[in-house]
């Protein structure tokens, strides 16, 4: 597809990553750091969070102005996130800034942590958890995330919790810095039309300082067995009420992966089974299903959102096409009709720089090396009617499965 691969690692252990896109007239390129709300201890909940915004509030060369006129003056689309399992910064520039922009986001993977900012963005950080207060879709996901994982690391929320943010101080954010962002745990991925051994020497002159880490910076362990039974939460301030039946599944990276996408778009997306069956009938606003997945783990989570008084019409409707998408299947014009948008979708997505970043850290945190698009691409288009029954088989969503519940109502009544 035009595209190609070149790798480079430093003494260090910072790896680095580059596709050369040569049909572009643009470059993104990112720092990727193995690190996120799994891997934070009891007392330390959101610090990954936190410290993703202190990189961006000075450095022992910049303050907080110079780096965001910085980012102006390349012309940079830039920003950051933080998940369950990593963190990321880049920018998306023109060519010739390529080498500029990764000199600007090296400065900011070794932030000077001020003690002044950092008392500010804890009070931004406070304020986005209040204001998550009053987000029923942030409510849901994180119910179901404490009940599907109970003590594992993966229940924490990514922002953390108000105890944990208001008490934290600025020496813990030190220390994990320290720890996690060491150059062995973060990769340097660059994209679109670069020469890749100015991207490996500007890696070394720019990182190769940086230390390594000096304590091991492993896997976590693997969550329990999702629970059984119902489990609800009443949230009396709402109007809708959501229900979610989870059944066990794959970990991403799995070779199934592109079957449960298709499962996903025939069952939940698009003028899906759920559209058609369930919402256009009125039973609900909104109807699916979910692959809630990580790196050693898998959940498929069929949902429904609407009305509290028609609980029991829409968890009869989820199941009643569970058991159609078991017992009938799938007629192969409507799988090719979703690997056609499957396809369409990845196509827009690896068309640019900024988007094939997202999708080679994908790569990097699930399959464990990059794939080209066109290898993702004859993957979705390599699924067949076969593939879903025998995975529908294989990971069965006829049982009963765990039944969140989460709204006004205190739905099933005991």
């Amino acid at each position: 597809m035009g595209s190609a691969f070149d790798y480079h690692e430093l003494p260090n252990g910072l790896r680095v990553v580059c596709e050369r896109m040569p049909n572009v007239s643009s470059a993104a390129v990112g720092f990727l750091a193995r690190t996120g709300s799994r891997h934070e201890a009891p007392h330390l909940h959101g610090v990954s969070h936190f410290l993703e915004h202190m990189c961006f509030k000075g450095t022992d060369t910049r303050d907080w102005q110079a780096l965001n006129i910085r980012f102006d003056e390349l012309g940079s689309i830039y920003n950051a996130f933080t998940s369950k399992d990593h963190t990321f910064y880049f920018g998306w520039v023109p060519p010739a800034r390529a080498v500029e922009q990764i000199e600007l986001l090296a400065d900011m993977m070794r932030p000077a942590l001020p003690a002044e900012e950092f008392e500010t963005e804890r009070g931004v950080i406070l304020e986005e958890i209040a204001m998550n207060d009053d987000n029923f879709e942030r409510h849901v996901s994180n119910f179901a995330h404490r009940v599907i994982f109970g003590e594992h690391p993966l229940a924490h929320e990514i922002l953390g919790e108000k105890e944990t943010i208001a008490a934290l101080p600025r020496g813990h954010l030190l220390d994990y810095h320290a720890q996690r962002y060491a150059a062995d745990n973060m990769v340097l991925i660059a994209a679109g039309a670069i020469d890749p051994q100015e991207i490996f020497a500007a890696a070394g002159r720019l990182c190769g300082g940086w230390k390594r880490s000096e304590s091991e910076n492993g896997v976590v362990s693997p969550p329990s067995a999702l629970p059984t039974g119902t489990h609800k939460l009443v949230l009396p301030q709402f109007q809708q009420h959501a229900l979610i039946i989870v059944y066990p599944s794959v970990p991403e990276g799995d070779p199934h992966e592109e079957t449960i996408e298709a499962f996903a778009s025939l069952f939940g997306g698009h003028n899906s089974r759920c559209y058609w069956n369930i919402v256009q009938k009125g039973i609900c606003s909104h109807a699916g299903v979910t692959w809630l997945a990580y790196s050693d783990c898998g959940y498929l989570a069929l949902f429904a959102y609407g009305e509290p008084e028609r609980c029991e019409e829409m968890y009869d409707a989820l199941c009643e096409q569970a058991r159609d998408a078991i017992e009938s299947g799938f007629r192969r014009d409507e799988l090719q009709r979703v690997k056609n948008q499957r396809r369409t979708g990845l196509a827009l997505e690896g068309e640019t720089p900024r988007s094939r970043l997202s999708q080679i850290v994908d790569d990097l945190e699930t399959v464990g090396h990059v794939r080209t698009l066109g290898a993702r691409m004859a993957a979705t288009e390599a699924v067949t009617e076969k593939h879903i029954a025998d995975y529908l088989r294989r990971y069965p969503i006829s049982d009963e499965g765990l039944l969140l519940s989460v709204g006004p109502r205190g739905w099933p009544e005991d």
